[in-house]
């Protein structure tokens, strides 16, 4: 398999050893690195920080996050797919991205199935608004944005943020005046709106949860069909409200070991994600108190309820003009209008 973006792999550092290991056929004998494609702090580094001390306790091992930003993910997650298939380099995303990065042509010949798949959380976009803004509901703001330019913060084009911005303007029947101003994460993006350097951003909730509790972001819509209640918070009224025929697929992230392991290495993991993932106290803390879903699953079961994100992804990516691969190529097969 070709993945021809070349890329430097970033240093890679060890964290303190955990104790508790589920026991099972591998035990690995060095730290295991996680690839976050991300910068700091946004919505996948955050999640990944939580769910790395639970997969360290259950294998024994020291897990390192690494964040290797740049190209909407597409950098990071080339190093992990160049990395030798030993077990040892894991990523973590939006699973639409990584099945969908051929489509968009950033990673060439990649999809769903170069990966084992471990979810943990569902995400949704906010759509919200610097606290000084103008707008006191998203129908205000979706006005503004037919008749002026509105510069809307985002983590780029692939990202979450990206992605929903365009999702809002394909539901708005097009036109719109949404200028994407990108960062090279979410969290750059949201500080950007709340210091008034856009004017909005559409990265998702646990993205803008601080931000919005301490008064510099106004939460103007959520991208479902039912409002989002957030501990602290209001609840946040869905997009549907004023964009009523708006598809709505719910945006899973997890960690994605590349295929080609031995076997013994996801049968281990298997195990410890059956047994501390999904009865975590920590990770549903942490989806109750930012805005996420918690809803921990692996392999066939997490391909089967990602799917319907991904194929929404790859073939909106059609219908606005961005995708340079068919996605029947990578066994994506898209609605016919």
């Amino acid at each position: 398999m070709k993945h021809k973006l070349m890329v430097a792999a970033a240093p890679l550092f060890a964290v303190a050893m955990a104790t508790g290991a589920v026991a099972a056929d591998w035990q690995p004998d060095r730290p295991i690195n996680i690839i976050v494609p991300w910068s700091a702090g946004g919505s996948t580094d955050q999640v990944t920080r939580v769910v790395a001390p639970i997969l360290e306790e259950g294998l024994g091992t020291e897990i390192v996050v690494v964040n290797q930003p740049g190209a909407s993910g597409s950098i990071g997650t080339k190093a992990a797919l160049d990395a030798p298939r030993d077990g040892y380099t894991w990523t973590a995303n939006a699973i639409a991205n990584n099945a969908t990065y051929s489509v968009t042509g950033l990673i060439e010949d990649t999809s769903i199935d170069d990966y084992v798949i471990y979810l943990h959380v569902a995400n949704v976009p906010v759509v919200s608004v610097n606290a000084d803004a103008p707008y006191d509901d998203f129908g205000a703001l979706l006005e503004a944005m037919k008749g002026e330019n509105v510069n809307v913060g985002t983590a780029g084009v692939n990202s979450s943020g990206g992605m929903a911005l365009a999702a809002i303007n394909e539901a708005a029947g097009g036109g719109l005046n949404a200028r994407m101003v990108t960062y090279d994460g979410g969290n750059p993006a949201v500080i950007a709106a709340a210091s008034g350097e856009v004017v909005a951003t559409t990265q998702l909730a646990v993205e803008q949860t601080e931000m919005i509790k301490a008064g510099r972001l106004k939460a103007l819509a959520v991208l479902s069909n039912q409002p989002l209640v957030v501990e602290g918070l209001d609840p946040i009224p869905p997009i549907t409200e004023w964009l009523p025929d708006m598809h709505i697929a719910p945006d899973y992230f997890g960690v994605f070991i590349p295929a080609g392991a031995p076997q013994e290495v996801y049968d281990t993991v298997n195990k410890v994600w059956q047994e501390k993932v999904m009865t975590s106290s920590e990770l549903q803390a942490y989806a109750s108190e930012r805005g996420a879903v918690f809803a921990p699953s692996f392999g066939a079961e997490a391909k089967e309820v990602a799917m319907p994100v991904v194929i929404a992804e790859a073939c909106a990516r059609v219908t606005r003009g961005e995708a340079v691969v068919d996605p029947s190529e990578i066994g994506i097969d898209c609605p016919a209008e």
